[in-house]
């Protein structure tokens, strides 16, 4: 027998195990992940406060309501005071099933809000983005399409900013620095990760959150993701530091047109935010 038909017979079954692992099994196992950051601006009225940040839950076949609805216990689990959402709830060549999306959403049970903006596939998407819209507002979202959010404790502010997507030159950080207090802790969703060199540069905001990449979906060891889309080069997965601003890209909950993942599992991200300054 051949070294190379010894090979064959080796590589065949390990390379059908990996495939089933990657379409069957991690596109199912959603990972929390607890990160605690410290942002200088925040009133220490904040502090502590406990944000949940996903993405990319890109409703299809697969991505259905009642998948959808799962996940959302494990984020109502984690007692939120806010969950952000940074786009793409529709999925390119795929029906958008709008009923069950808002049906879903609706469940979820911050103490404050549920603030979103928009991603890429929800312009391109044959329902449009005002259709994503319209089923976010009857799930009582906040969309942040440009947009300014502040929360108060007191006479403490916390502002949650958004803009609509880059890749659709929809992104208007003019109008939302003009409704933009100068004062008080700021963080920014933006869909595109690439987007932080452009909102760093402002010296505005302590936090970007996104989503977009996917990480990769698939991350290889020592190499990384081999494939990452336009506005995802930069930052394509997980913490970065831009110019005094922290960027965080969040790996997705749901799956593009190939439906793998290796080494990069579906993402709820728990941020504890600390304050700048403790009171005493």
């Amino acid at each position: 027998m051949s070294i190379k038909t010894i090979m064959a017979a080796l590589l065949g079954p390990a390379l059908l195990s990996a495939f089933t692992y990657a379409h069957h099994i991690e596109p199912e196992a959603v990972e929390t992940v607890p990160l605690r950051v410290r942002l200088p601006r925040l009133d220490p009225a904040f502090d502590g406060y406990r944000l949940v940040h996903i993405s990319d839950i890109h409703m299809s076949r697969w991505m259905t309501g009642a998948r959808l609805s799962e996940i959302i216990a494990l984020i109502n689990a984690q007692q939120p005071d806010l969950v952000a959402i940074t786009g793409d709830f529709a999925t390119n060549f795929a029906s958008f099933p709008a009923a069950d999306l808002s049906a879903a959403l609706r469940t979820l049970r911050p103490r404050d809000a549920v603030v979103a903006v928009l991603g890429n596939h929800d312009h391109r998407h044959r329902a449009g983005p005002d259709t994503v819209r319209r089923a976010l507002g009857e799930s009582g979202i906040i969309v942040l399409d440009n947009r300014v959010h502040t929360l108060r404790r007191g006479a403490a502010t916390l502002h949650i900013a958004g803009v609509d997507d880059v890749v659709f030159q929809q992104a208007r950080l003019d109008l939302v620095l003009k409704q933009l207090p100068e004062d008080g802790a700021a963080i920014l969703l933006a869909h595109e990760p690439d987007f932080a060199d452009i909102s760093a540069a402002t010296g505005r905001f302590d936090l970007q959150l996104s989503g977009h990449t996917h990480g990769g979906q698939v991350i290889l060891p020592l190499l990384g993701p081999p494939v990452l889309p336009q506005y995802g080069q930069r930052y394509p997965v997980g913490r970065y530091k831009v110019n005094g601003m922290i960027q965080y890209t969040n790996r997705g909950l749901g799956v593009g047109s190939l439906r793998v993942r290796f080494n990069c599992r579906p993402e709820i991200t728990v941020f504890t935010l600390e304050a700048g300054k403790k009171s005493r």
